[in-house]
């Protein structure tokens, strides 16, 4: 094939074009259309029912998924599954929202007795009003005249991005009217980094118990040396006449370099009023103290001033925290 690099470029930015000039058109199909379908879908009593087949379906899985994630309950059902019994999870409460680029989709247009009987609302997205969904829609949106950037006109291009587009809309425009926050965003990804900042408390990290290294402070440095190395936090927590202190691997570096006595008790060159924390306060707080204070590890201390763990910045990294 003799083809021009140059080809790909061109190719490239011309579809861009098309699908702009898509994005365009289907902007100024937005009318009350779309208020009405916001204000259907926001005062529905179950879930939104998304359903479409092929490249519809696809788009329609993800639009699904960006409601569900934003604060409208929803899922995807696949129309042919859906004649053969998964109609069943569509109950009334319920509203459809059903995605086909002519509207005359054999699979979508067998269920719509069905959605009709039992009273569902259905919300259509199609290219135009002759489709029979787009009759038979209790809200029909409309995408526009756009051209598929494929140049035979056959592949879904421009017909998909203007759903998906048309579908971000809507999830966005949900989400405002919901008053939905990044804090509610991280309820549903816990095991992503948004939600692991927003939920993950020092308690959940934190060493506690048999795993925190602790001594009392007339253990001698040399033993308190044993204590740092089994523990392998790079620390010990002292605790001498009622208070705490620290010794680090590094303060017990630069003492044996000064040829410091090292059966000298640990209470004589532990740093006191270590920097601490709380187990209700957030794991990215707690880093954040960290770096400001060029530290690698926080007493978790107690509301009466008890030790109850130690905050690790290894573990705070491992964890994602970042």
């Amino acid at each position: 094939m003799n083809i021009k690099k140059s080809s790909y470029l061109e190719s490239a930015l011309r579809t861009i074009k098309i699908e702009k000039k898509a994005l365009t058109l289907m902007q100024m199909e937005l009318d009350e259309r779309f208020i009405f379908a916001c204000d259907t879908i926001l005062n529905c009593k179950g879930r939104l029912i998304v359903t479409g087949m092929g490249k519809s379906g696809l788009v329609g899985r993800k639009i699904a998924a960006t409601m569900a994630s934003t604060g409208t309950p929803a899922f995807f059902v696949h129309p042919a599954e859906a004649g053969h019994g998964d109609l069943g999870m569509i109950v009334q409460g319920d509203v459809v929202l059903a995605i086909s680029n002519s509207g005359n989709s054999d699979e979508i247009n067998l269920l719509l007795p069905v959605i009709k009987k039992l009273d569902i609302p259905l919300i259509s997205i199609t290219k135009n009003l002759l489709g029979r969904l787009s009759k038979e829609a209790d809200i029909a949106l409309t995408l526009g005249a756009f051209e598929e950037a494929c140049p035979m006109g056959l592949a879904p291009t421009s017909s998909t991005t203007a759903t998906m587009v048309l579908g971000d809309t809507l999830a966005v425009a949900l989400l405002e009217a919901r008053g939905f926050k990044s804090e509610d965003f991280a309820l549903s990804h816990p095991a992503g980094s948004l939600g692991k900042k927003l939920l993950t408390t020092v308690a959940d990290l934190m060493k506690t118990s048999d795993d925190v290294p602790l001594v009392d402070g007339t253990t001698s440095i040399l033993d308190s040396l044993f204590e740092i190395t089994a523990k392998r936090l790079g620390m010990t927590v002292v605790f001498d006449s009622g208070t705490y202190g620290v010794l680090t691997d590094g303060d017990v570096r630069r003492l044996i370099s000064s040829r410091h006595d090292m059966e000298a008790p640990i209470s004589s060159v532990m740093k006191t009023q270590p920097m601490s924390t709380t187990e209700n306060t957030m794991a990215v707080e707690a880093l954040n103290v960290m770096r400001e204070k060029k530290v690698n590890q926080l007493l978790v201390m107690d509301d009466e001033g008890n030790l109850v763990g130690v905050m690790a910045l290894r573990d705070l990294m491992q964890a994602g925290i970042s």
